[in-house]
């Protein structure tokens, strides 16, 4: 038995921490992960019965969402999921871990943060990092050649991340793919449409689409003098530079990666380059870069994709940017990725009530990311067939973070039911023809609800229709009954009507449809 005096000695040091960190105005995390040491020594007490008391939290990088956020996060799974269908898409699904060999290997330096499993019934297993090398995996097992499929579900990561701007340990990812052999850049531009159609519809304010290709990169690395087996790791360090300045992305190729000082400044030149399809021009006749086999076929392709999007008409949010590196292993050709570029809502909100600073608002990095991986599936292949695949994915849970921020600053009421009808009595004794009706409202499929009381005050049910925003009301009544008809309300204006059962249903579409 632990002694107790102990404890709560440590109980009264770990409260001085947490006071001190309020006081100072610490990060959300930092204090959060103060104060969650203080519950479990507190669970180490016990209660007064001498239980081991639970700590009531959500596991660190995790949350728990109300009526409201998820009202809010299911407009926009239909915004994004009805663009998918828009293009075409058909959906799959695959289990939430994977066999650990299936995931290894295939992130670079980000490999670390896969979750393993225990060792259970004989297999490693691990939770899905995200939901790419699961669909290379399905194809080559089904030995799928084509297919564009969209794909959203929860994905985990062994990070600390940063909560307040979107980031957490288990998320859900938003994936779109097209699987097959095709014509160059016609696929890859879609996807670049996708990107800037969902943007466009959840209007989170002004984005940018940053464009590059891993051949650029490659040929970029091998032209300024980085040796051939630098070239991912160079290539995760570059991927930090929209995190950090140049200078320190210098030092940590020079220093941690042993680059040498001239490569790395040549690197520098380049990765400062943005521009268009001008800019994929002027590098192909650049006299380092026109050196590199690779770095002209990507090239060559930059300009195509520029064709192709101004044909599907958004240039206007689309740079070709060469210090866009994205880390993973698993990219071949073109690779993309959205931010915002506008402070737009303050995500800094509760982040400056925290000492961060209201300056950063809304930085959540990117919203989108993507590219081409033509060797994922080959790898998985017993034969090593390719299936070429190019798709994006979709940062649901950054984009959440801004949504619900808007949704706060406009205080604007998010209604969390599609209740169409309030089934209302104005006197006693009328439950049974109340749930009749309800069961016809029902039957005709519109979405109906009545109080759980037997004689409700009318005003009660008025009021309950006003919190939960609930459009109409169908009141029933002694008179009402005798005459066969319904008297329906408008909620919002008080304009009643009285009208018969028979015309009920279509009168409460017709509103709500117009509603």
């Amino acid at each position: 038995m632990e002694d107790k005096a102990e404890i709560q000695e440590a109980i009264q040091i770990q409260g001085e921490v947490v006071r001190k960190l309020k006081s100072e105005k610490a990060s959300k995390e930092q204090i959060d992960e103060e104060v969650s040491k203080l519950l479990q020594l507190k669970a180490r007490i016990g209660g007064d019965d001498g239980k081991h008391q639970f700590v009531l939290k959500t596991a660190k990088g995790t949350r728990d969402y109300n009526p409201k956020q998820m009202a809010i996060r299911e407009k926009v799974f239909n915004t994004i999921t009805g663009c998918f269908k828009r293009h075409g898409a058909e959906t799959i699904d695959t289990p939430v871990f994977e066999l650990k060999e299936t995931l290894t290997g295939k992130y670079g330096e980000d490999s670390k943060l896969i979750y393993d499993l225990k060792d259970q019934g004989g297999e490693l297993l691990s939770l899905r990092y995200d939901l790419t090398v699961p669909f290379a995996r399905y194809l080559a097992m089904n030995k799928i050649t084509n297919i564009k499929r969209y794909h959203i579900a929860k994905v985990y990561r062994r990070d600390n991340p940063a909560m307040t701007r979107g980031r957490y340990r288990e998320f859900y990812q938003c994936d779109f793919d097209i699987a097959g052999q095709y014509d160059g850049m016609i696929p890859d531009a879609e996807c670049l449409k996708i990107v800037h159609e969902i943007l466009s519809e959840l209007d989170l304010g002004d984005f940018r689409i940053k464009v590059n290709d891993r051949r650029i990169l490659d040929g970029m690395f091998a032209v300024c003098g980085v040796p051939d087996d630098k070239f991912r790791t160079i290539c995760s360090t570059v991927d930090k530079l929209d995190k950090m300045p140049w200078e320190d992305v210098r030092k940590e190729m020079v220093t941690e990666k042993g680059l040498s000082e001239e490569a790395a400044d040549r690197i520098g030149e380049y990765v400062s380059l943005q521009g268009g399809m001008e800019l994929a021009e002027r590098l192909l006749q650049d006299q380092r870069m026109s050196q590199s086999k690779q770095a002209c076929a990507g090239l060559s392709d930059i300009k195509l994709l520029f064709s192709y999007l101004q044909l599907f008409q958004v240039t206007d949010k689309v740079v070709f940017d060469l210090s866009l590196a994205r880390g993973l292993d698993y990219y071949t050709g073109i690779i993309y990725e959205a931010v915002l570029t506008q402070a737009g809502v303050a995500l800094g909100s509760t982040e400056a009530q925290n000492g961060s600073g209201a300056e950063e608002s809304v930085s959540v990095g990117s919203v989108a990311g993507g590219g081409r991986y033509d060797g994922l599936v080959g790898m998985f292949d017993p034969k090593g067939r390719k299936v070429p695949c190019v798709g994006v994915s979709i940062g649901i849970e950054r984009i959440f973070s801004i949504m619900e921020q808007k949704a706060e600053a406009s205080a604007q009421k998010v209604r969390t039911t599609e209740v169409q009808v309030m089934v209302a009595s104005a006197q006693k004794n009328l439950l049974e023809e109340r749930l009749k009706l309800l069961t016809e409202l029902w039957n005709a499929g519109i979405k109906a609800e009545v109080m759980y009381k037997k004689n409700p005050k009318l005003l009660s049910q008025l009021q309950h229709c006003e919190d939960s925003g609930i459009p109409l009301v169908a009141i029933l009544g002694e008179q009402e009954l005798k005459d066969g008809v319904v008297k329906l309300r408008v909620v919002a204006t008080r304009e009643e009507v009285d009208m018969s059962r028979a015309d009920l249903m279509d009168e409460i579409r017709r509103r709500t449809s117009e509603a």
